[in-house]
């Protein structure tokens, strides 16, 4: 009996310590405004967060060949490993052998700006400009027939493209619920 309580009172010291504001450890600092801007690099299904700038087919198409390929293959279907594929797969996803790319299972445009923006180039992510972003992202909207030749893309253009599997997700998020 003893033990128990003991160990309760025990329990309870830590669980109001750990909820108190932990005690300073002699290093870090709070982030600036700044550094928290240039952290919040996040872009919405409705564009919200792109920033300025734009890209081209033709500029994405030369900075896929000296940045992307050596991972996804020369037109995004041949890469390293399967599952870096970005094109094809089209119609495949109701089938036992669903092909997930960029043109076959991907609901919105603006969702392969900020993939491309946050994580690629594998070796060097975050390493590209927002033009290079918006134009690599139009290079690969055209290897999967989205956009035409031609294209430039901007914070205006890019939430309007309609991706081809749009429809093929469901909005769970009820607001109040």
């Amino acid at each position: 009996m003893r033990y128990s309580v003991a160990l309760l009172l025990g329990f309870g010291l830590m669980t109001s310590a750990a909820a108190a504001d932990p005690p300073h450890q002699g290093f870090g600092r709070p982030a600036t405004p700044q550094e928290i801007a240039a952290a919040d690099i996040d872009v919405r299904a409705d564009g919200a967060g792109l920033p300025p700038g734009n890209g081209s087919v033709a500029q994405g198409e030369a900075l896929f060949a000296s940045t992307c390929a050596a991972c996804h293959g020369e037109r995004g279907q041949k890469p390293i490993i399967p599952a870096l594929r970005l094109t094809g797969g089209r119609g495949t996803l109701a089938t036992p052998n669903a092909v997930q790319t960029v043109g076959s299972y991907w609901p919105y445009a603006t969702t392969l700006f900020d993939y491309i923006r946050r994580a690629m180039p594998f070796p060097a992510p975050q390493s590209l400009s927002p033009d290079q972003v918006y134009a690599v992202t139009a290079y690969v909207l055209r290897l999967n027939d989205i956009v035409p030749d031609g294209t430039v893309l901007d914070a205006d253009s890019l939430p309007k493209i309609r991706m081809p599997n749009r429809d093929g997700f469901v909005d769970s998020y009820k607001p109040g619920h």
